[in-house]
């Protein structure tokens, strides 16, 4: 046989030897994609916590969102109290309330501070843990590294006999398999190296990840609680002034009780001046009332006052309530339906001489004194809503309202004072709705 024949015939064969070998060869150093992860690994274990920490970020916010929800709705009861507070015309019981809530409140506004205050020491802790698994994960990494290197090294580097001068050099097809064999195992052994290294790059980009987060959360949950910190501590001062002015308050109003209360015990100590004081207020009610009805419809007939009111009253006057509306336990208010003793007004004291003003716009119909010497002005805001202001003062310091003149609300129309049968100087101020006298409170 030529030697150009036994060239082909080696040519021939090297290359039915390749074809065969193409699908080992191809698996072995193609492209490969990174193996499934599977529950358990490291890289489960990182996206696990990486996901637990979106969660409770996700929780921390919305519980700082809760937060600032109670701190609007503590500021609104404040707000509410004060308004209450600073007229001192408030019914004490619903103030306390108000207080008790507010408190309850803000109780529970502390509570949620303390809890995020936690939720930042928690964070801190988990960033120590981040770090630690961060720390190992990138001192595997670059161990794996340097290994698949120094593999690379030995397996391709220069000097070492190549893969196809294997094939060409081999005595059979026996002898080929085997020497191509051991090439690939060591390409298996690099290309699970390889995606080792992939797998511990996504582990650690996904520590690197959460780091970050859990940073930027501690960061942002520091600044939210320092602010929540400034809020809670305005608010807690705000309510602590809001207790003692409620304490003040309360204080005043039991000393006007007892001075009414004793008077009332001087009153009551002369039976026959009691019967006597009781029928006097209630024949001078029900004159009071006829002079109204007629007062009123004069002015409606005249068209000084309009069919219906529009719109609520205000407080004529800052001071203390010493007597509520409805059934009193005061003997000298006169019987009224199933009350034995019944006060148709609020009686609010205040110092001598303080402004009263008109609480609702109106057309005043009458400013004088009734039988027993008290002094009043009354408004009619309607033909069917009339507010009467008693005891006013009309010596040194008169009504500075006529009959017949029109005033919006919060005038001044006249002064408080003592006019009349009266414990001390205070207004007694009613509200008389079609005929019928009625809780003042109802139309504030």
């Amino acid at each position: 046989m030529s030697r150009r024949q036994n060239r082909t015939k080696h040519l021939t064969r090297l290359l039915l030897l390749l074809a065969l070998l193409a699908p080992l060869l191809a698996g072995s150093y193609g492209q490969y994609s990174a193996p499934p992860t599977v529950a358990g690994d490291e890289l489960s274990e990182a996206l696990a916590k990486q996901k637990a920490l979106a969660a409770r970020i996700a929780a921390q916010k919305a519980q700082v969102a809760k937060l600032n929800a109670l701190q609007q709705q503590v500021a609104s009861d404040i707000a509410s109290t004060k308004v209450a507070l600073d007229g001192i015309t408030a019914d004490l019981v619903t103030v306390q309330n108000r207080v008790q809530k507010t408190t309850a409140d803000v109780n529970e506004a502390r509570a949620q501070y303390a809890a995020l205050v936690t939720q930042i020491g928690s964070l801190d802790a988990d960033i120590v843990d981040t770090i630690r698994d961060e720390t190992v994960k990138t001192a595997e990494l670059n161990e794996r590294k340097a290994t698949l290197a120094a593999r690379l090294r030995a397996a391709y580097s220069a000097g070492e006999t190549s893969l196809l001068e294997t094939l060409l050099s081999a005595r059979s097809f026996a002898d080929a398999l085997a020497d191509v064999g051991y090439y690939l195992d060591i390409g298996d052994q690099d290309k699970a190296l390889a995606d080792q290294i992939k797998q511990d790059e996504a582990t650690l980009a996904t520590y690197q990840a959460t780091l970050q987060s859990a940073r930027d959360e501690a960061d942002a949950l520091r600044v939210e609680t320092a602010i929540q910190k400034k809020k809670l501590d305005a608010k807690l001062k705000e309510l602590k002034a809001e207790k003692a002015q409620l304490a003040r308050l309360q204080k005043e109003t039991k000393r006007q009780l007892a001075i009414q209360a004793a008077a009332y015990k001087r009153l009551t100590s002369n039976k026959a001046a009691l019967r006597k004081a009781i029928h006097a207020e209630a024949a001078e009610r029900s004159e009071l009332k006829k002079k109204i009805n007629k007062l009123i419809a004069a002015a409606y007939a005249r068209g000084n006052i309009p069919s219906s009111y529009n719109g609520t009253l205000q407080w004529p006057v800052h001071g203390v309530i010493t007597q509520e509306f409805g059934c009193t336990g005061f003997y000298a208010e006169p019987p009224y339906g199933s009350c034995p003793h019944f006060h148709n007004g609020i009686d609010i004291a205040a110092p001598m001489y303080t402004p009263i003003h008109a609480a609702g716009a109106g057309r005043v119909v009458f400013v004088g004194p009734l039988s027993d010497g008290a002094w009043v002005v009354i408004i009619a805001h309607s033909k069917s809503l009339v507010t009467l202001y008693g005891h006013v003062d009309a010596y040194r310091h008169p009504p500075r309202v006529r009959a017949g003149q029109f005033v919006t609300k919060g005038t001044t129309i006249a002064y408080v004072g003592m006019t009349g049968n009266t414990t001390g100087p205070h207004l007694h101020w009613s509200v008389e709705l079609n005929g019928t006298w009625v809780n003042p409170r109802l139309f504030l």
